[in-house]
């Protein structure tokens, strides 16, 4: 059975140093040492070395929200995979709707910091999913397949198995609007039979695919319970140790319930 993955993508919040180090430190206290869910904080690059002291000695992993796909050189302002290992990160998020849709992102450079992650040791969390015209339109599959095959360009399966798929529906990214089970379901169906296409029904099965897009506690276990969805990237409900918490609460549960059908 696949483990359940709950990772907060904190985005550029909170604002301070001192507000970052309180919320890792509740979570980290909260969480205690049940590892039947695997949880990983994903801070503001510059609260990285902070957050991965306070998780020491903790069953949390660090997560960053982006970087270069190069390992070195001339790109102002950018962070290589390299120096995430060193700031203790055992995770990273790449092509969050936000940077794709917001800043420009492609499926091809995506691939490029996919390949150059996977190069770095990070398990690199990759985010896809339609906007609601595209849903609207029915035109989710196609986008989920184009994404699926340009941003997983070039992987040999023994690659794909250390790859962490999000299925982030954009049109509920931050909007208080949240996919229901079923449609969540489908899609996380759609990309498992893609990937059993692509890579093979053993690697298929081992991949952990997320859903993200408005998690919150009072929706977590239905969503999670589903037979395809193996963990959420939770954005706003992360910045609330509690929150996130009853969120884990409930990937725990949902994990009992696959254990036991």
């Amino acid at each position: 059975m696949r483990a359940i993955l709950i990772a907060g993508n904190w985005k550029m919040n909170p604002g301070t140093l001192a507000a970052a180090s309180a919320l890792a430190q509740a979570v980290k206290d909260g969480l205690g040492h049940d590892a039947s869910v695997h949880v990983v904080l994903c801070p503001a690059s510059v609260h990285l070395g902070l957050v991965d002291q306070i998780l020491e000695g903790s069953i949390i992993g660090l997560g960053a929200q982006n970087m270069h796909a190069r390992p070195d050189g001339a790109y102002t302002g950018e962070i290589s995979g390299a120096m995430l290992v060193d700031l203790g990160c055992t995770h990273v998020i790449l092509g969050h709707s936000e940077r794709r849709h917001g800043m420009g992102e492609t499926d091809t450079m995506v691939n490029q910091k996919l390949h150059a992650a996977l190069s770095a040791g990070l398990i690199p969390i990759v985010c896809l999913g339609e906007t609601k015209e595209e849903r609207l339109t029915d035109r989710t599959e196609h986008v989920l397949l184009t994404q699926l095959e340009g941003s997983l360009a070039g992987l040999e399966p023994v690659q794909m198995a250390k790859v962490v798929l999000a299925y982030e529906p954009v049109w509920a990214i931050g909007t208080g609007l949240t996919a229901t089970p079923e449609q969540a379901q489908a899609a996380h169906a759609f990309i498992r039979n893609r990937l059993t296409a692509q890579f093979g029904a053993a690697t298929a099965e081992h991949v952990v695919v997320q859903y993200g897009g408005s998690v919150k506690p009072d929706n977590a276990l239905e969503l999670l319970a589903c037979p395809d969805i193996d963990g959420a990237l939770v954005g706003g409900a992360s910045l609330k140790a509690d929150d996130f918490l009853k969120i884990i609460t409930a990937g725990r549960e949902a994990a009992r319930r696959k254990a036991n059908s």
